[in-house]
């Protein structure tokens, strides 16, 4: 459960989040909200869930939340899911691009879908989201957080597609820092070990990846999230980083 945060620190302020209604999206949307911050929840198949998290902010406090519908790869997404945020809300301070595809890809197997659905939600539709969200988050002295990968920088057998677009996501963090200075902020935050891919993964696996950690245990979602609050609320001369939330298994 969040807790809330040095007497609503984020009040006022709006987040947008993609692929917020579940898992690490969903632990960034409590922890923000809870900080005092509205939150536009996007989703593309999980209503259910959107759903029951905006009526759990709203609950909290009328009118904090608010879902929205959309498969980011379309082309008229970006411009649609700001306006969106806009008129919800009248304005945006913060962009959590954490939407993502993740399955495996072994040379001698990937096909042109694969590669356009790993490059278009890991890479593609972040650049043209933030790209879409500069102008609001200009006025407000704005921050981007892009949800990265340990992967991006030591790759990952049998995903190298996925591998790649988080490599050009971590570099397009980066680029965007530059570009979007000085008056937005451009960060990223690299997951090791927090939550497992959904579906079946082999215990010894896990145990394996556990061991190669600096700390010898898994983290959890709320480490993402504690992480992104802290660029929210306390990190304003940092841009252009990418912060390692692993364990230690980067080392």
């Amino acid at each position: 459960m969040a807790v809330i945060h040095d007497n609503f620190a984020l009040r006022d302020r709006v987040v947008l989040i993609t692929g917020g209604a579940r898992r690490v999206g969903a632990e960034i949307a409590r922890t923000l909200h809870a900080a005092g911050a509205n939150v536009m929840i996007h989703y593309r198949s999980s209503a259910a869930a959107a759903l029951a998290l905006a009526d759990e902010f709203n609950r909290l406090r009328t009118h904090s939340a608010a879902i929205f519908a959309v498969h980011l790869l379309s082309p008229e997404a970006p411009d649609k899911l700001i306006a969106a945020t806009l008129l919800e809300f009248g304005r945006l301070d913060i962009l959590v691009n954490n939407a993502s595809s993740f399955y495996p890809t072994p040379v001698g197997q990937i096909t042109g879908l694969q590669w356009d659905d790993l490059m278009g939600t890991n890479l593609k539709a972040p650049l043209f989201l933030s790209q879409a969200a500069a102008p609001s988050l200009r006025a407000q002295q704005g921050l981007i957080i892009n949800m990265v990968d340990i992967h991006a920088s030591r790759p990952l057998k049998a995903h190298p597609v996925y591998c790649a677009a988080k490599a050009g996501l971590a570099m397009l963090t980066r680029s965007l820092a530059r570009e979007l200075g000085p008056e937005i902020r451009v960060n990223g935050i690299a997951p090791g070990p927090v939550l497992w891919p959904e579906g079946d993964m082999d215990e010894a696996l896990k145990r394996e990846i556990i061991g190669k950690t600096a700390l010898k245990r898994q983290g959890t979602p709320q480490d993402i999230a504690r992480t992104a609050l802290f660029l929210a609320k306390d990190a304003p001369y940092l841009t252009g980083q990418i912060i390692a939330v692993d364990g230690g298994r980067s080392i």
